[in-house]
């Protein structure tokens, strides 16, 4: 029996060594101090220290561990600490979390910047669902990826903490999850002025396209004298909106939709009709929403009230080509689900198309009701050109998860749970 506990630990000690380099060998701890020193130093090199780490550890970021398709858990850790963003061996994309550094590195470049707001850190598994799938559908998309290395400085900032919830089965088993809560890109000039933005989760072409052209339009508005970059703004965004209300009859015409879908919003927030306006996450959050709130009957009839779900699946098929995840993608997505057990073709693909057709639907319905409200801000200047207050505006009355509401429409005022304080901690 000694003699088979002696044999089996070696085995596992030789299975163990096989996977460290044959010279120079590091303990584990070591190994994660040394990783530790580099990012530090490398974190402040910029977008330069990002791109001498991949180029250091090509061989790690290139070579699975015992059959993964991703790096192993060190260098993943490492390189997340390095670009501040989740997942960032799949996107290889740097983010400063200081405006003020972002700022400075817009005006050595003469690039614009794209900052991020949402609720939780990007760098963290359990952000907002829309970040969530920032990081997976569009990020490490192969030309989006290109695009934000190459013509934007990238910067996020966390709005709140996420709400996150954990159900217990108890017996061992757990589901965690975040509920409520939206994301949003803004553009900005060198000096921190919004210039434009991107609410909520777009399909990957048209989230390419709205980079583009906001490049652009921030690159002209740099040219234009102090005095007269206000009308061109209000230019700008009148043409935007202009063009965005022509498509949206162009569709309702091609469809031949008589009685179409409201474009506002004039319901009380609550987290259900929050999570209507990005319905990719609403489709992981609803379930829970329903099993937390007694009122989900009136929300339901809420719901309704603000939308017609058939015209807007009818309008999303028009731009279905444009939700296509490219390869980058899928194999992130298959790596985070099916990393532990095999990827049945079927299941995946069932999986890939269903997140496609919500993004096609989040596309549209934030295109035509959010984006189009924000050029309608800018048109008429109200709060646009400071962020704070900008970025204000669109919780309280695009995402409708206000900063003055601490409960984020989780928690019903007139609604009785039976318990003890009504659960709150």
């Amino acid at each position: 029996m000694k003699f088979t506990n002696v044999k089996n630990s070696l085995i596992v000690m030789l299975a163990i060594f096989s996977y460290l380099p044959t010279a120079n060998a590091q303990t584990p701890v070591k190994e994660t101090s040394l990783l530790s020193q580099e990012v530090a130093t490398l974190r402040k090199q910029g977008p330069q220290g990002l791109q001498t780490f991949l180029k250091s550890h090509q061989d790690a970021l290139n070579t699975g561990v015992l059959g993964a398709t991703v790096p192993n858990a060190k260098i993943r850790a490492a390189l997340d600490a390095l670009c501040q963003q989740r997942d960032c061996y799949a996107s290889h994309l740097y983010w400063y979390t200081d405006l003020e550094q972002a700022k400075a590195a817009a005006k050595a470049s003469g690039k614009p910047i794209l900052s991020l707001r949402l609720l939780g850190r990007l760098d963290e598994d359990l952000s907002c669902a829309n970040s969530r799938f920032f990081r997976v559908a569009l990020y490490p998309n192969a030309a989006i990826s290109q695009a934000l290395q190459n013509r934007f400085i990238l910067h996020w900032q966390s709005v709140r903490p996420v709400p996150k919830i954990t159900i217990d089965f108890g017996d061992g088993r757990k589901i965690e999850r975040t509920i409520t809560g939206n994301s949003i890109h803004y553009v900005l000039d060198e000096s921190g002025r919004p210039i434009d933005a991107i609410p909520g989760l777009y399909s990957p072409q048209a989230f390419l396209r709205q980079l583009q052209q906001a490049e652009v339009v921030a690159k002209e508005y740099s040219k234009v004298p102090l005095a007269q970059r206000q009308a061109f703004l209000q230019k700008y965004h009148s043409d935007r909106l202009n063009a965005i209300q022509s498509q949206w009859q162009a569709d309702l015409s091609r469809l031949g939709i008589q009685s179409p879908p409201k474009l506002s919003n004039t319901n009380q927030p609550t987290a259900e009709i929050a999570g209507s306006l990005a319905v990719t996450k609403m489709a992981i959050e609803n379930p829970m929403l329903n099993a937390l709130r007694p009122n989900t009957t009136q929300n339901r009839e809420n719901l309704a009230a603000i939308t017609d779900q058939e015209a807007w699946n009818k309008i999303a098929q028009l731009y279905a080509a444009d939700a296509k995840l490219d390869q980058n993608s899928i194999s992130l997505i298959t790596a985070k689900k099916f990393l532990n057990t095999k990827a049945e073709t079927g299941n995946l693909l069932k999986t890939i198309n269903k997140f496609e057709a919500l993004m096609a639907l989040d596309t549209v319905r934030n295109e035509y009701m959010l984006h189009s409200q924000i050029h309608q801000w800018f048109l008429q200047d109200a709060q646009t050109s400071d962020l704070a207050k900008l970025n204000d505006k669109v919780y309280a009355q695009l995402f409708l998860t206000p900063n003055s509401d601490p409960w984020l429409g989780l928690l019903a005022s007139d609604a009785y749970s039976a318990i003890d304080g009504e659960g709150l901690r």
